[in-house]
């Protein structure tokens, strides 16, 4: 499949073009604090962990210091902050989750806290907090996700969550040919991808036998996988060489719409629960 330019996908999907705009300032927001990274773990410290099916960022044989990620999510809300001031569609909540962070002494804990899944905090604007929070820790680890890659055997880990946070896929993609193919996983917060069995549903399991699929005219191999048992779906990409634009889940949300309307449920977390930026 030849490559595809975010120009040329936002030219035949005019309507994501408020949420690229928002995309491209954040990430420029991103690019203007301090840039860390976590340590690579010692592997063969959670090897025990990983064989049990615990995610490394809730594994207690190895400790990332995430505190750090929190420090970031909260450098990137006042720069976000500063650089919105002129106003904007999302002006307003960004305001509002900069002032309540600025209210704890410990926001930067429970800030990654409540991102792995701590309800005791409620933040306000939590949509927004939540994009902007995996943003920087997607980034922060980086190198973890990198060197877990290369140290992870996949044959070992066909579950049906992420290896590294926990979550439950976004998306999928499907590689290679038959007989050899092989269907990946991709985590929607940290941006992990790992491999998962070629059949059945990645929610509640059941087997191929109640797996269903829409496709979609022109959507440069972008189909709607679902579950008959579950009625949960899971946006596939049916190729390579584009995963850059077409894994980044927000280029297809017109997809989710769809599957919406059909009577589907995405089970999976959403970074882009952004009303301001999705109204009509």
């Amino acid at each position: 499949m030849s490559p595809i330019a975010l120009d040329a996908w936002l030219a035949g999907h005019p309507y994501l073009e408020p949420l690229a705009r928002f995309t491209a300032e954040v990430n420029a927001a991103a690019g203007e604090i301090e840039a860390r990274r976590a340590a690579i773990p010692a592997w063969e410290d959670y090897a025990r962990d990983f064989e049990g099916g615990l995610p490394l960022l809730k594994s207690d044989s190895v400790r990332i210091d995430l505190e750090p990620a929190g420090e970031m999510a909260i450098a990137l809300v006042r720069r976000l902050s500063a650089r919105s001031a002129a106003g904007g569609p999302m002006t307003a909540d960004v305001a509002a989750v900069e002032s309540d962070l600025a209210r704890r002494p410990d926001a930067p804990r429970r800030a990654v806290e409540w991102l792995l899944g701590d309800d005791s905090f409620t933040p306000a604007s939590p949509g927004l907090l939540r994009y902007l929070g995996w943003t920087v820790m997607a980034r922060y680890l980086l190198p973890v996700v990198e060197a877990s890659a290369g140290w992870r055997n996949e044959e070992r880990w066909l579950r049906n969550y992420c290896p590294t946070c926990g979550s439950a896929p976004a998306m999928a993609q499907l590689i290679g040919a038959d007989p050899g193919r092989r269907r990946l996983l991709s985590c929607g917060c940290c941006a992990t991808r790992w491999q998962y069995k070629r059949t059945g549903c990645p929610f509640c399991e059941s087997d191929s036998q109640r797996l269903a699929s829409v496709t979609v005219e022109g959507e440069a191999g972008l189909r709607i996988d679902y579950c008959e048992s579950c009625r949960g779906y899971l946006k596939t990409y049916d190729g390579q060489g584009n995963e850059a634009i077409l894994l980044s889940d927000w280029t297809s949300l017109h997809l989710d719409l769809l599957a919406h309307d059909r009577g589907l449920k995405r089970l999976a977390v959403s970074l882009y629960e952004l009303t301001p930026l999705l109204q009509p």
